[in-house]
């Protein structure tokens, strides 16, 4: 029989054991991005572009998981529709700040202007195919069929309808008797009118009409919190509190996530020299390489949705992918805008008919896949099959 010394000593080293467990599931994110970010930076300057652009991509994909983490604790406290608001605004933060920097290497290669639009139209392409098609077709597998605010896919495909519309208007004037001077002139006038576009859509959704993005009371989601309680699953929640961002303040989380999104661009101004040198030296298409950063950027919102579906929380997904698409489009575009004026780089909204129509084509889809308030695993997988053959057709347009 054991004794008492030894009974203490081997719960010590269990209790040791399940420290270092759950630190390191809890922060694995923070270290590996960090860590691969200065990897990067070393392989950087010693011309190793290969192995600088993978770790940069690690390191930014990675960092962007914890600004989601963050921003999810944040969300959580603010409930919908603020909730999904800041995940998106999060989440787009980082794709503004990778697009930029590799918009800056415009200035020593003018075709690199395509790759920047070719990642706006991909961010909107992979938040609503990959992202909700996973998140739809894991929670169709799970739960048979889930139900969400029927009145949230209808307002935001009407908003992603009219932008689609409106990014059209530049791309058809360059394709006619145009000068570029008023092609420019027209792309400005749209990101204008985009942006005012967004102030009115906040109104809209965090003022007047929030009812429209919250969870309807038929949902399962009701049902499950009430089951999960009989379950006793308060302390496993209680476990999560360990998690040191779950103690902070609400402006800390803010100021974290300004850090983390800071070390991130030093990550993507690697990401962007050795990735454009890359992509050149082993003839990656535009489209590619805009899927790529889309990718990279949105692939921590992926996770999010995909937790969510498990849980029943299609509401969320469907905030977090439709949400995440319109900011893509009535934020960045404006924001990218201005950026390259400041930087003296002619930076026009006239998109190639691959990707407007891949745009047009996925805001119909996801009306009619989301427009009677459920989902399924078929509808998920049809997003899965659209985005895939629009991967095929990018690599070779």
């Amino acid at each position: 029989m054991d004794s008492q010394p030894e009974r203490s000593s081997k719960q010590n080293d269990e209790h040791k054991e399940s420290f270092y467990e759950y630190f390191l599931e809890d922060y694995w994110d923070i270290f590996v991005g960090i860590a691969s970010i200065a990897v990067a930076f070393y392989f950087h300057h010693n011309h190793s572009i290969l192995l600088s652009t993978l770790f940069a991509a690690v390191g930014i994909g990675s960092l962007s998981l914890t600004v989601s983490e963050i921003a999810e604790i944040l969300s959580e406290r603010l409930k919908e529709p603020y909730g999904s608001f800041i995940l998106t605004f999060s989440a787009v933060a980082v794709e503004i700040i990778l697009l930029y920097i590799i918009l800056l290497e415009a200035k020593h290669n003018i075709h690199i202007l395509d790759t920047v639009k070719g990642g706006i139209i991909s961010a909107v392409i992979v938040d609503m195919n990959v992202l909700l098609g996973l998140a739809v077709f894991i929670g169709g597998l799970k739960f048979i069929e889930q139900e969400h605010n029927k009145e949230t896919s209808s307002a935001y495909t009407t908003i992603l309808y009219v932008s689609a519309m409106a990014l059209l208007v530049p791309s058809l004037l360059s394709r006619s008797d145009h000068t570029p001077q008023v092609v420019m002139e027209a792309s400005m006038y749209i990101a204008a009118l985009l942006f005012v576009f967004y102030i009115v859509i906040v109104i809209f959704q965090t003022k007047t009409h929030t009812h429209f993005f919250k969870q309807t009371a038929r949902s399962r989601i009701f049902r499950l919190k009430r089951k999960l309680k009989e379950q006793g699953r308060e302390e496993e929640e209680e476990e999560d509190d360990d998690y040191i961002f779950d103690k902070f303040p609400n402006i800390a989380l803010i100021f974290s996530i300004f850090l983390f999104i800071a070390i991130i661009a030093l990550g993507a101004e690697v990401f962007a020299k050795d990735g454009v040198v890359l992509a050149k030296d082993y003839g990656i298409s535009t489209g590619i390489a805009g899927l790529i950063i889309a990718i990279i950027s949105v692939s921590p919102e992926i996770a999010t949705a995909i937790r969510a579906a498990k849980n029943d929380e299609i509401q969320r997904v469907v905030n977090i992918a439709m949400g995440a698409s319109t900011v893509s489009i009535l934020l960045t575009v404006p924001i990218l805008m201005l950026l390259a004026y400041q930087s003296g780089i002619a930076l026009t909204l006239d998109f190639n008919p691959l990707e407007v129509g891949a745009l047009i084509l996925t805001i119909i889809l996801v009306w009619k896949t989301t427009d009677e308030g459920h989902t399924n695993y078929f509808e998920g997988i049809s997003h899965l099959m659209f985005f895939t053959a629009y991967a095929i057709i990018a690599a070779f347009f």
